[in-house]
């Protein structure tokens, strides 16, 4: 199965979740594609914390192979760039969504 995960939250529990189940499922055979947009896209800015680690569940998930692009409108906004992954366009989400068997969205 392809999954298409959106991620439009920057809250770290629920990025920490995202990844975490993209692992998952990356380790069940599955093919994942996570989505940066809104809040999502400052994945850059979040600290780890006690509890959860979000840069160790970014390592893990692109070692496993998983895909994690950043709507480029949206880190724009917010005047940074991504060290995490490529910026993309409304246009690679589409492709996303189309080609996934499954999408989700978290945020």
């Amino acid at each position: 199965m392809k999954l298409g995960i959106i991620l439009q939250s920057n809250k770290t529990e629920q990025m920490w979740n995202t990844f975490r189940l993209g692992i998952t499922s990356l380790k069940a055979n599955h093919q994942v594609e996570i989505f940066l947009m809104s809040d999502g896209s400052e994945l850059d800015t979040i600290p780890d914390s006690k509890d959860f680690d979000v840069s160790v569940k970014v390592d893990e998930f692109k070692e496993l192979k998983g895909n994690i692009y950043v709507y480029g409108t949206c880190i724009k906004l917010r005047g940074k760039e991504s060290s995490v992954c490529p910026v993309s366009t409304m246009s690679d989400l589409l492709k996303m969504v189309e080609s996934s068997d499954k999408v989700l969205v978290f945020g």
